[in-house]
């Protein structure tokens, strides 16, 4: 999943919601400017955050981490 549509996601789940993002950044305690650049697909976001908005709407994202094998040389 790219980082363009966790954004769409998340802005599809706030509107149904019927919430705006101002609403959202208060809930979540992050600044609105971060939703709006979360929601566009835009910048940088730390895990926590991210994390913490998808939890504000009843999301969630699956991560699997997986050990990579190299060969050596």
């Amino acid at each position: 999943m790219t980082q363009q549509e966790i954004g769409n996601s998340i802005k599809e789940r706030r509107k149904k919601l019927g919430i705006n993002q101002q609403t959202l950044a208060d809930l979540s305690g992050v600044a609105v400017n971060t939703v709006v650049a979360i929601e566009r697909g835009e910048g940088n976001p730390r895990l926590v955050t991210m994390l913490t908005i998808l939890d504000t709407l009843g999301l969630q994202i699956d991560i699997n981490i997986k050990q990579l094998d190299y060969e050596t040389v």
